[in-house]
């Protein structure tokens, strides 16, 4: 009976520092899959349903509307990663009273960022999107979603804050359940918005903001047996969320560059006509449902990691490294699989047109394999946002969407549409080996002991005794 309780773990548990560590990571990731699967189930049905319609100026609007979302998303995910790496660190070290502290100040911080950003984004919508090369009506229709979409950014900003405090808790499958409950109602939504109330892409549209708010709901619901709320002094919240500001602006520079080179990618694309853009843009919806263990495994590690880190269990924080890379690999060859041998059908479905059927065709039979490279990096990341070297994140995704980008797809230009998914694929997988490489050699370092401190320091200091102290735990090991 005490082994099925229904009461979550609580902040005064260390939920990650005992146990099996491939279990703690594949029911993390699991639990992760299955709620992210639901959101881009959602969002691949969404896209369905307008490509439907037969009007592709819509499916492109989607994909130019999605360049610019995934830029607010990033931010968002960037703060998550701060708030779960200094509460994880706080938990390990069983710092209760700063642990609410901490999570309520940067939850409040978190609220009045992303809305400024959602609103920003709504007012300079038409004149970004003309920027990535957007046109006509689908320079219309992408701009009127995120006229819907973006002010209620704060709805997405606090449902993936209060799911990261979940899953920083261990209670992976109630972070689960919310982000199901989410998906359902988009998924109930979205047929009776866009077919049956004729509103086409702005059904689609409300349909994601009542989606998120009931998130939002839900996830603070599901957050409130956990006790780590608490209302701080308007004094008190810079103090208490400066140790997630110092994760969580590296983090935000570090999710930004992804979105930065789509936005480059999908320009690049655009001269190629609507087919083009809408062939990459089917591209964009498949990958996350392909790869959704892969992007959860990524988040899902950061607790695993931040709370043996501040318990000063530095063999088991290495072990969820190897772990994770190993899982990865088998992730992208299981979809390489499924995709070459399904492409016929991703194509009739998504009713795609012209040279996105070959964008599509490459995508399924080569260039899925670039995403070993994808995870990599995004395995790495998780180790230096964690280990206390966020901006080690930050140059190398920065170096992937500047030197990783620009000069392969500007080579790629040269050979069409084809040419810029090559060129993509190819820069990636340059990036992905060095970011592990070095993220093996920050895990190696890691002296013995706890390791509390909310200010990550960015070069390792290490001292003879420390060395030696290091060798005997790795021959331990």
């Amino acid at each position: 009976m005490g082994a099925r309780v229904t009461t979550p773990p609580t902040p005064r548990q260390a939920h990650f520092c005992t146990g099996d560590i491939r279990r703690h990571v594949i029911v993390m990731a699991g639990t992760g899959t299955i709620g992210l699967m639901a959101v881009f189930l959602v969002d691949l049905l969404n896209f369905t349903y307008i490509s439907w319609l037969h009007r592709p100026e819509l499916t492109a609007a989607i994909g130019f509307a999605g360049a610019l979302g995934y830029l607010q998303i990033a931010v968002s995910i960037g703060m998550t990663i701060g708030l779960g790496a200094a509460v994880g660190r706080q938990i390990g070290a069983r710092q209760h009273d700063a642990v609410r502290l901490t999570a309520s100040s940067f939850l409040i911080v978190m609220t009045l960022v992303s809305l400024a950003l959602g609103c920003l984004t709504a007012v300079f919508s038409t004149p970004l999107l003309a920027l990535i090369g957007a046109r006509g009506e689908t320079l219309r229709q992408a701009a009127g979603f995120l006229h819907v979409v973006s002010p209620a950014l704060p709805l997405v900003a606090l449902g993936m804050g209060f799911s990261a405090l979940m899953r920083t808790s261990g209670d992976a499958r109630r972070s689960m359940n919310v982000t199901l409950a989410g998906a359902m109602m988009s998924a109930c939504l979205d047929p009776v918005m866009i077919f049956g109330l004729h509103l086409d892409l702005m059904g689609a549209a409300i349909s994601t903001v009542i989606s998120r708010a009931l998130t939002m709901m839900l996830g603070y619901r599901g957050l409130r047996p956990h006790d780590m709320l608490r209302w701080p002094g308007w004094t008190d919240i810079p103090r208490h969320a400066r140790p997630v500001g110092v994760v969580a602006g590296p983090a935000i520079l570090t999710n930004l560059a992804t979105p930065v080179a789509g936005a480059y990618v999908t320009n690049a694309m655009a001269r190629f006509g609507t087919d083009a853009v809408a062939g990459q843009a089917t591209v964009e919806r498949i990958v996350p449902v392909m790869f959704a263990f892969v992007f959860a495994l990524t988040g899902s590690v950061g607790p695993i990691m931040s709370q043996n880190l501040g318990a000063g269990l530095i063999g088991r924080t290495r072990q969820v490294l190897r772990v994770s890379l190993w899982m990865v690999a088998g992730c992208v060859g299981l979809a390489w699989i499924i995709l070459a041998l399904g492409q016929s059908a991703v194509i009739a479905v998504f009713a795609v047109h012209g040279v996105g059927i070959a964008i599509v065709r490459l995508f399924c039979n080569w260039t899925v394999a670039s995403y070993l490279f994808v995870g990599m990096l995004f395995v790495a990341n998780s180790a230096f946002n964690n280990l206390g070297h966020p901006l080690y994140s930050t140059w190398f995704n920065w170096g992937r969407a500047t030197l990783g980008t620009i000069p392969f797809v500007a080579l790629g230009l040269h050979y069409g549409p084809l040419g810029v998914m090559i060129g993509q694929a190819a820069g990636v997988s340059v990036f992905g080996l060095a970011a592990v490489a070095v993220a093996f050699r920050v895990v190696g370092q890691l002296g013995p002991g706890p390791h509390v401190s909310s200010v990550p320091i960015d070069v390792p200091a290490r001292t003879p005794e420390g060395a030696l102290m290091e060798m005997q735990e790795q021959d331990d090991d």
